[in-house]
């Protein structure tokens, strides 16, 4: 059908449901009339990034106005910002699982309660590249962990769930197809590596605790490009996994910074 899907049976039981960190609710806000003919969610981790997309998606689809009031929906809250577009949603989820992981439990919700269908969501945003020219797009086609597999592992209570982080393959060829029309910006498709920290997990000897020496460094992430690692950051794991479960078609598209 096409629906947005929540896994959660307790909710059909709630009187109402509060996406507390997006300052949203299903008694205070109609959400459906707000969200209904949403199509596409850009999510990145900074604020002012997204607000900056959402100005720039104005001027695209040339809608009324410069776009330059476009306001904060989440404006009642300092955790996110999320602005919109025409039928596009851009929000922010701040750095690292835990924050992306919260603020797309709530965005799933809201996209269900809305009955919004045949939403595409894509997170962009920088990422250390791999091997690869600096600036180039990497669209990644897999999430992985530190140790080069598909998955997501989470402790739910005192067990450890794993999900599956494959990202839609169409999605993939279809922004690699898009990318040839934007000759300046080299693209190619890899695997992109999340990490649970910026220094240690990601191998940068800079931070206050180093426990590994720049050959080790240096050998982990050879054997990380040979894996098909071309970049690394600190969301896809998440991302890929519970846009996946709920029905959402995902994707990761990543500028490395280096």
């Amino acid at each position: 059908s096409g629906l947005v899907h929540v896994k959660n049976p307790y909710l059909d039981s709630m009187e109402e449901d509060v996406l507390y960190h997006l300052d949203l609710g299903t008694k205070t806000h109609n959400l459906p009339a707000m969200f209904g003919d949403i199509k596409f969610v850009c999510v990145g981790g900074s604020p002012n990034r997204m607000r900056a997309f959402a100005q720039f998606m104005h001027k695209e689809l040339g809608l009324a106005g410069d776009g330059e009031d476009l306001a904060d929906i989440c404006a009642g809250t300092d955790r996110y910002a999320m602005y919109r577009a025409g039928p596009v949603l851009s929000i922010s989820h701040g750095m690292g699982i835990p924050s992306i992981s919260i603020m797309l439990h709530e965005l799933i919700k809201l996209l269900h309660h809305a009955k919004c269908r045949d939403v595409t969501i894509i997170r962009i945003g920088t990422s250390g590249g791999l091997g690869i020219e600096a600036g180039s797009v990497v669209i990644t086609d897999m999430a992985v962990d530190s140790s080069f597999k598909p998955r997501f592992e989470q402790v739910v209570l005192d067990d450890v769930v794993v999900r599956n982080t494959e990202l839609d393959t169409d999605l993939t060829e279809e922004l690699l197809a898009c990318s040839k029309e934007i000759p300046d910006f080299p693209t190619l498709i890899g695997h992109t590596m999340c990490t649970y920290d910026f220094y240690e997990g990601q191998g940068r000897l800079d931070g206050a605790l180093c426990s590994f020496s720049s050959e080790k460094k240096l050998e982990y992430l050879k054997r990380a490009y040979d894996a098909g690692v071309r970049n690394i950051e600190m969301e896809s794991t998440a991302f890929a996994a519970l846009c996946g479960l709920c029905g959402l078609k995902g994707e990761s598209s990543l500028t490395p910074a280096l």
